[in-house]
């Protein structure tokens, strides 16, 4: 028995909270992650882990074993890092996630130039609107949007976002344009469906929070389709600052309703922390902050203009 792949496969096992969720992260047989679990818990002569109806759970003896396992498998990972020559100029793989839309725009094209720059470090973008992870996922680095929970993650904040209300000038000529989210029910309304239908649109003005339930004339689940169909004058769109700029710097849509915006998000950049970071993540970290940094200043700035013309 190799006993760090044993340790790794009960890590993922008890992290994924079953048997097949360490077959799925590891990429390695159903049997094989039960062999490797069964021999653990014989050389130890202890039970590691118990299977409920709905996850599998470690035991008081497991919770303590895995504590110290992943210590064990940080330690040799550091080593493995050290002896690769990861502390002494950048190189290895990375492996980034950020929202589909925002990563498309604005994380991957950054992405580009950091290989160009850094070429012996590969990187894996994972593009994804669901918030992974990162030890479970063995991720790197995460470009998040909104508020952190409390966690071990260190966060390093790039700027802000904020939903933005638009529609086209020509939808707002017909139609007229609302001064009150109050209007939105008798409009025709652009819903934004994708990990589940999202209709009711949230807005904070001096009078405190509103939230109003859309009637949409239009459905689509992508939100570059939210702003194909306002750019073409279907309706009315709720979309992030940074999905509807462009379109807002060319004049294809105009902002409305700016008094009943709600508060930005901010936009942050995490990882894990570490005691020995290594140089691709630092590099990666330094390389990445500025920039989109600069991108994101530039997104309000459009907005900044709008409100100025």
């Amino acid at each position: 028995m190799d006993r760090f792949e044993a340790m790794r496969t009960l890590v993922a096992a008890v992290d994924g909270g079953s048997l097949s969720a360490a077959s799925r992260m590891l990429s390695i047989p159903l049997p094989t992650v039960s062999r490797r679990v069964a021999d653990l818990e014989a050389l130890l002569g202890s039970q590691l882990v118990v299977r409920t109806s709905r996850k599998l759970l470690p035991t008081e003896a497991g919770a303590a074993y895995v504590a110290s396992a992943r210590r064990v498998l940080e330690e040799l990972a550091e080593a493995e890092r050290a002896a690769a020559g990861e502390y002494r100029t950048p190189r290895g793989e990375l492996l980034v996630t950020a929202p589909i839309m925002f990563g498309k725009m604005h994380v991957a094209p950054i992405v580009h130039e950091f290989l160009s720059a850094y070429p012996e470090v590969t990187v894996r973008l994972v593009l994804s609107d669901k918030i992974m992870d990162l030890a479970e996922s063995h991720i790197d680095v995460a470009v998040r949007i909104g508020k952190l929970p409390d966690s071990a993650l260190l966060a390093r904040r790039v700027g802000e976002v904020r939903w933005v209300t638009c529609a086209s000038a020509a939808y707002l000529e017909r139609r007229g344009v609302p001064v009150s989210p109050n209007e939105l029910p008798d409009h025709e309304c652009i819903a934004f469906e994708g990990l589940e239908p999202w209709r009711d649109w949230s807005f904070a003005g001096t009078n405190g929070e509103k939230t109003v339930v859309i009637r949409p004339r239009y459905s689509v689940n992508t939100a570059d389709a939210v702003i194909a169909g306002a750019v073409a004058g279907l309706g009315i769109a709720c979309v992030m600052s940074y999905q509807a700029a462009e379109s807002i710097r060319a004049g294809a849509l105009r902002s409305i309703l700016d008094a009943w915006a709600p508060a930005s998000m901010p936009v942050q950049i995490v990882h894990a922390a570490r005691q020995h970071q290594p140089l691709k993540l630092r590099a990666f970290l330094e390389f990445v902050a500025p920039r989109l940094q600069r991108r994101l200043d530039s997104i309000g700035k459009v907005f900044q203009a709008e409100r100025a013309g």
